[in-house]
């Protein structure tokens, strides 16, 4: 699949993502490739994004590739009953531990448990060794039960510009490769 024959749903977590974040950049250089907005996105509400991602997915005219980070990848997979149009993959990169207590802030936590059925679309979950929100073999084991491609980044923070990932270039290709094989 090419860039020009899909919708990129770009789905940021918790704050959104700033300029410099890989997200943010991917967004501005892909043609079809829009931001899921959020009303709320210092004070989250599991619902209403969750909402705000199936409206997306479903006015959508092409077949949908998601692509989600941190929070964002809870109301991605939360929304999944409520998709009526195409999904042909999600990019899944630095899932939080949703039910960690220590997860901060706390109402963070309400948007766990994940459900753990295999995604109906092909997937890939990228997890970091040293992400403060989520541990590496739990990062794992959420993409196993969603029958999900995990991809180690090694120490990579919570892959985001404060992690020093901007640009991103190993994401970047990682991500050319998959939507290629869609």
């Amino acid at each position: 699949m090419k860039v020009k024959d899909c919708d990129i749903l770009i789905v940021p977590g918790y704050k959104n993502s700033g300029p410099d974040h890989w997200q943010s950049r991917w967004e501005a250089k892909l043609s079809t490739a829009r931001r899921v907005e959020q009303a709320e996105w210092s004070k989250p509400v599991r619902e209403d994004w969750v909402e705000a991602v199936a409206a997306e997915v479903n006015r959508s005219e092409r077949p949908v590739v998601i692509v989600a980070h941190s929070l964002g990848i809870p109301a991605v997979v939360h929304a999944v009953p409520s998709f009526r149009n195409l999904v042909k993959g999600a990019f899944l990169v630095a899932p939080p531990d949703v039910l960690n207590p220590e997860l901060r802030p706390k109402h963070l936590l309400t948007f766990g448990p994940y459900p753990r059925e295999p995604l109906p679309f092909p997937s890939i979950t990228v997890g970091s060794r040293n992400d403060p929100f989520c541990a590496f073999d739990v990062a794992e084991d959420i993409a196993a039960a969603w029958g999900s491609l995990f991809v180690d980044a090694g120490e990579a923070g919570h892959v985001n510009a404060d992690s020093g990932y901007g640009p991103w270039p190993e994401g970047s290709l990682t991500f050319a490769r998959f939507l290629s094989r869609l």
